[in-house]
């Protein structure tokens, strides 16, 4: 959709994010078979089918979302907020609208997964914390020592995108409880000089953090829903 908006072919799926898309649809394929073998009388499968369509949703949302920021973002020459030109600055309103939503989204689909781990591991995480998040939904596995070889490959990942992951869930929680990131930016600008002109935050150094939380959410859908297929599949074929 974005990529039409901007007058670009569609996006060919390839990489991580072709892993992480293929490992939804083969989770799909096992909850159909399941739905068809047994009815589905309590519909939990459905219910973990509409949850793992939610994730495939989100996950091309936040990826057009990288590409439109990214985009914009090559459109912004000037280093000053005053320099800009009118269309200058319509641009980079529109790569901080996406570079934001995009922000969101990663935790936002951090928690969905936490929350279908959480719903098909029968975790009940909700029992010990009320308002738990992806990385409260790993610790569970690690305490109730459940499924060490997926738990371990997600901590892997979570551990290697530390920095990255730590920045954006700063802006986020700036921008959701305390200010726009945005303007937090030029707070911080002005403190810095004063009466002088507002010099841009870092949009190269922000747009990788995007990226890197992009991969990390790409790494992480592929190992938990390829490995639960696995499991299901490995459960199918016992007579």
């Amino acid at each position: 959709m974005i990529r039409k908006l901007l007058g670009e072919p569609p996006r060919v799926n390839k990489g991580i994010l072709l892993d992480a898309m293929n490992s939804m649809s083969d989770m799909l394929k096992v909850l159909e078979r399941q739905i068809q073998a047994s009815g589905d009388p309590t519909h939990d499968f459905r219910k973990a089918d509409i949850l793992t369509r939610g994730l495939m949703s989100s996950l091309d949302e936040l990826e057009q979302s990288h590409h439109a920021a990214a985009f914009f973002r090559t459109k912004v020459k000037a280093g000053y907020a005053e320099d800009m030109s009118v269309d200058e600055k319509s641009d980079y309103a529109l790569y901080v609208f996406f570079y934001k939503d995009g922000f969101v989204r990663v935790f936002s689909i951090l928690d969905k997964l936490g929350n279908w781990l959480n719903d098909l591991y029968d975790l009940k995480t909700g029992q010990y914390k009320a308002h738990y998040s992806y990385f409260t939904v790993l610790r569970q596995f690690r305490y109730l020592k459940m499924h060490p070889e997926m738990t371990d490959s997600l901590n892997d990942i979570k551990d290697s995108y530390t920095d990255p992951i730590n920045r954006l869930r700063k802006r986020r929680n700036t921008e959701i409880h305390y200010m726009n990131t945005e303007m937090q930016d030029d707070l911080w600008q002005r403190h810095r000089a004063l009466y002088g002109k507002i010099h841009l935050e870092d949009l190269d150094h922000h747009l990788e953090d995007l990226k890197q939380g992009l991969e990390m959410v790409n790494r992480s859908l592929a190992i938990a829903f390829r490995y639960t297929v696995k499991q299901w599949e490995n459960r199918e074929a016992c007579p």
